[in-house]
């Protein structure tokens, strides 16, 4: 849980030992005890101060001067996380533990909160005694009706802690979600409740044994078939506890790395006192959200490359297959092309005859077709050829099916 100094506290604590050690006190590095220093103008001591203090010289120490307006009577430390994370994690939560050392401006309202509390007061409650609401203007919540006004104190100080951390909540997709850093992070609250065999009321009792007269009555006379329905008695009783939980949208990452996201009543720390510990969680997990994709992407580069490695002799085969076929394609046109010079040679040194009508109009037609086919085989036409098959050039693949089955064979196995 965050913890909270005023500002003459904290100046006390700084020149009280070095600052190395404070920082290692709040797992966060000099530099950033430094910044908050500087953010609420506390007077930090100069280089070689504790040298002096220790050689038992004198040392001068810095009076606290008078804040300004705008620094903050109080300073606050949020909670550490201390797990294994990557260096732009740390450095992140370091980051947005230093922003919140400003005490959050009291509770912010927005719309969206508006919006959800008004839903919740106007909902049923459930065989639970919860109300809920979800959407995607909406935060989701299903908490008990006692519980909406806490709610709403809870929701704006969360409001004012995120702003601190430039993040801001908007519509989303499926939920509410807030928004900053370029990422997106949806949260959920609930309530926990018990769930214990009912006890039978008075009334639940009476009920009954009216039910068993009526049906004692009933059997006396044949005639009456009327149905007397049993008196409908719950099997289990749900009692709401009042305590909350707040759940953030998380995202998968390598084993003891996941960071916090989940924050719940407990018998000392309330989750109003935990505006500030969420506000970083809430900018750690949208630096943990953005690796995770980043890594998702490279694997994915990563995976396709070695599908392309596995699928190279098997591609080179499917090339060298089609320029086979574009080959021969090319000879038997070639070929053709030989038989109609030959045909039209001999035909040039026939004399056409008045009755030879057909073969007159055969001839010409013959030779137009020789000159195209010539075309078609000029280095113009074969170009146009080898375009219009995609072949011989980057498109030498085209066709290539590409089958994760192949990753079983081998290279030998390529006929």
């Amino acid at each position: 849980m965050a913890r909270t100094y005023s500002r003459r506290e904290f100046y006390d604590l700084v020149w009280s030992k070095p600052i190395t050690h404070i920082a290692k006190d709040f797992a966060l590095s000099d530099v950033a005890i430094h910044k908050i220093c500087r953010k609420h103008e506390i007077p930090t001591p100069p280089p070689g101060y504790w040298a002096k203090r220790n050689a038992g010289k004198a040392a001068v120490q810095t009076k606290l001067p008078k804040a300004s307006r705008t620094t903050s009577d109080n300073v606050t430390i949020a909670a550490p996380e201390l797990r294994g994370e990557t260096a732009a994690v740390a450095a992140a939560r370091e980051t947005a533990r230093v922003r919140a050392s400003d005490e959050p401006v009291g509770a912010v309202s927005h719309p969206i909160i508006e919006r959800t509390l008004a839903g919740l007061r106007a909902a049923s409650p459930s065989y639970r005694g919860l109300v809920s609401v979800e959407g995607p203007d909406v935060i989701d919540c299903e908490i008990a009706p006692a519980s909406i006004d806490r709610l709403g104190e809870i929701l704006k100080r969360i409001m004012a802690a995120v702003e601190q951390q430039d993040f801001h909540l908007e519509v989303g997709e499926r939920r509410a979600r807030f928004h900053g850093d370029g990422e997106t992070i949806g949260l959920s609250v609930t309530e926990t409740f018990k769930r214990e065999k009912h006890k039978w009321t008075a009334e639940e009792e009476a009920a009954e044994a009216a039910w068993r007269r009526k049906t004692e009555r009933r059997r006396g006379n044949p005639w009456d078939w009327e149905r007397v329905p049993y008196p409908t008695v719950p099997e289990w009783d749900y009692i709401c506890t009042g305590q909350l939980g707040i759940e953030m949208e998380g995202t998968y990452v390598a084993s003891g790395q996941e960071p916090r996201k989940t924050f719940r009543d407990g018998k000392v720390q309330k989750l109003e006192n935990l505006a500030s510990d969420i506000a970083v969680a809430l900018a750690v997990l949208a630096v943990v959200k953005r690796e995770a994709r980043e890594r998702r992407a490279e694997e994915e580069l990563a995976r396709r490359a070695a599908q392309r490695e596995r699928e190279r002799p098997f591609r080179e085969e499917f090339i060298a297959q089609r320029r086979r076929a574009c080959l021969d394609g090319l000879l038997e046109d070639m070929a053709r092309l030989e038989r109609l010079r030959s045909l039209e040679q001999s035909l040039s040194r026939m004399e056409a005859k008045p009755e030879h009508g057909r073969v007159s109009t055969f001839v010409p037609w013959l030779r137009a077709e020789l000159l195209r086919r010539e075309a078609m085989l000029s280095l113009d036409g074969m170009e146009a050829r080898f375009q219009a098959e995609r072949i011989f050039g980057e498109e030498d693949d085209h066709g290539f099916q590409s089958s994760t089955w192949r990753s079983q064979w081998s290279v030998s196995d390529v006929g």
